[in-house]
């Protein structure tokens, strides 16, 4: 199958932008909850789609007098929060662009977006990102506001939510209404810069028109997720970071759809906030689900109940592959109600006991964990998308799943495999190119309207479609043979020991790899394990020959989903993991391959020596 499309089923908006789904929600369902944001006693308070949109219009009022003009670029720079989504939308009530920033980004980082975008203004979290804008201001010509979210320590001033609410007193309903209704679903609603593993972060334009499509859509075809179900409210918790275009399409389908929102960037203490928050769905990209099932298959060895989950999750496996097939043994059926009432159930928990369905994006989330989570009472509905496409162009549907790949394009997209094996995409939520960069948008976008993706997949007769690999990351070794390294890295990082892996070999005579080791998990196994270590756990025992063992295991499980020629030879395990704030991570969380390459080329060449 090399080519394969899903009519539209829904019919989609030629006018208008998002901002309506603020004012359609006010007018509609003025006392419907459509956000929770965090107190300062730390209770959940709700919002209102009425008070939202009282205060979103207050926010914008404020840029308008500004001299925000509609089209202007206005940047934010902040973690994931109540205020990140209220500023976003006050943007669009003003009829300008939104710039999202990483609040992880460095100065050299926050520079490039801020003067290649031309904003005009900023809004950043706090001191620290002020700090940081400050020490760059000086080439940004364009910039002419800067503004913070958090106010001074000092008591010397306000928040930028209250200081544009009162700059905006002036600016008369009418006024905003005009500003609110300028632009249509041709007009760019952000431009998103790719965190990118090589190169300058390009900035891509999304239009409300891209989103319109996405979410029309997306919503439809995930109406388990985002509809009331037996008369309850969809809720969903998020605490990826915004300026990724992955939990942007949440926020705004929340809204769309009125779904009690929440935010959290308090990540280390997610499961307690998720289980105050009990959220319906969520989403999160594969390392989060890997590290939930990591951490609780190393507290129960710990506990000396390690066979008792090991069991527990090859039944819940074993149950889910038997649902593609039709039905599970007696057997299996019978233990999966066993391990229901002694596992499963607390598993759910942390999530926070309501959730039935997740959604995972942003890179493979692999086929074991897949069957896993689904077994448990989680169904993990895995998609597949990159900026330029609005996030996702398949997707996996809760009656149309198949676990191992990334879904059916979604309605009115079309897939391609090209005679290289890369895949194409077309469709409404295609972006309109790279601002700025025309050579950079014809390369990417073809004369007929496909774009390069850059990734390596198949599509089988049903539609599905498998990532295989990154087209710039196949590995060539010197016998020849073409090696995707990604299938290899899902299998080593699904172990509950390993954090981070390399596949490499580029025109060696094998495949190897670097592996980090998880922080969290080794101290648990080396207790289990009756090891005595102290402070840091992963340096006294990156040699340890049982650990080193224990990694083999990892290895060879590995290599069981390639053939011989591709398979892992050695590995090295490092003391010193990668990490977002150390370079080698995309705040995503994908691997610079070429600065781990870079930093470790010592460690790479050991391997073939």
């Amino acid at each position: 199958m090399r080519e394969f499309s899903t009519p539209l089923t829904v019919d989609l908006p030629t006018s208008g932008n998002l901002s309506d789904d603020v004012v359609r929600n006010a007018v509609e369902a003025p006392d419907v909850v459509v956000l929770a944001r965090r107190s300062d006693d730390g209770t959940w308070v709700d919002v209102t789609a009425a008070a939202f949109r009282a205060e979103v219009a207050a926010v914008a009022k404020g840029l308008v007098a500004a001299r925000i003009e509609p089209g202007d670029r206005v940047a934010l720079l902040s973690r994931t929060r109540y205020e990140w989504t209220l500023l976003d939308y006050a943007i669009w009530f003003a009829g300008a662009v939104t710039v999202p920033v990483y609040e992880t980004s460095s100065a050299e980082q926050v520079e490039w977006i801020l003067r290649d975008s031309g904003a005009r203004a900023v809004v950043a979290e706090n001191a620290e990102h002020l700090a940081r804008i400050t020490s760059v201001r000086g080439s940004l010509d364009e910039l002419r506001h800067v503004w913070t979210i958090d106010p001074p320590t000092d008591g010397a001033g306000h928040g930028a939510v209250a200081v544009l609410t009162r700059l905006g007193d002036d600016v008369t309903d009418a006024d905003l209404e005009t500003r609110r209704t300028t632009a249509g679903p041709d007009d760019v609603a952000t431009l998103i810069y790719t965190s990118g593993t090589t190169g300058r972060p390009k900035g891509c334009m999304l239009t409300h028109g891209n989103f319109q499509t996405e979410l029309g859509v997306a919503v439809h075809e995930l109406d388990a997720l985002f509809q009331p179900t037996d008369g309850k409210q969809p809720s969903t918790l998020l605490f990826l970071p915004l300026a990724h275009v992955f939990a942007r399409i949440i926020q705004v389908g929340a809204i769309k759809s009125r779904v009690r929102l929440g935010h959290s960037a308090d990540v280390r203490n997610l499961v307690p906030t998720l289980q105050e928050f009990r959220p319906t769905f969520v989403l999160a990209v594969p390392r989060v689900f890997e590290k939930v099932f990591n951490t609780a298959s190393q507290r129960a060895t710990a506990d000396g109940r390690g066979k008792i989950f090991d069991r527990a999750a090859d039944t819940a496996i074993a149950w889910s592959r038997a649902q593609e097939k039709g039905r599970a043994s007696l057997a299996v059926r019978a233990r999966h109600a066993l391990f229901e009432r002694l596992v499963y159930g607390k598993l759910r928990q942390a999530l926070g006991g309501s959730c039935v369905y997740a959604v995972s994006g942003g890179a493979p989330l692999g086929e074991r964990l897949g069957h896993f989570f689904r077994g448990i009472g989680l169904t993990v509905l895995e998609g597949y998308g990159l900026t330029e496409t609005t996030a996702a162009i398949t997707v996996n549907l809760p009656d149309a799943q198949k676990v191992g790949t990334v879904g059916r394009p979604l309605p009115g997209t079309a897939v391609r495999i090209a005679d290289d094996g890369e895949l194409l995409a077309r469709g409404g939520q295609v972006f309109r190119g790279y601002w700025g960069n025309d050579a950079a948008t014809a390369e990417a976008v073809d004369a007929d309207g496909w774009f390069h993706t850059g990734d390596v997949g198949e599509v089988d007769d049903e539609g599905f479609v498998r990532i295989t690999g990154r087209k710039k990351e196949i590995l060539v070794t010197a016998g020849g043979k073409n090696v995707a390294p990604a299938v290899l890295e899902d299998r080593l990082r699904a172990h509950a020991l390993v954090s981070q892996a390399l596949v490499v070999g580029d025109r060696q005579p094998f495949i190897a790899a670097l592996v980090t080791l998880d922080e969290e998990s080794v101290p648990l196994w080396a207790e289990a394990h009756g090891k005595s270590v102290g402070k840091d756990a992963v340096a006294e025992l990156a040699d340890d020959p049982d650990l080193l063992a224990a990694i083999q295991t990892a290895v060879d499980d590995a290599n069981t989903a390639v053939s011989r020629a591709e398979a892992i030879r050695k590995f090295r395990v490092l003391t010193t993991d990668w990490t977002e704030e150390g370079g080698q991570l995309t705040p995503s969380l994908k691997l610079r391959r070429n600065v781990v390459v870079r930093e470790y080329k010592d460690e790479i060449a050991a391997l073939y020596l």
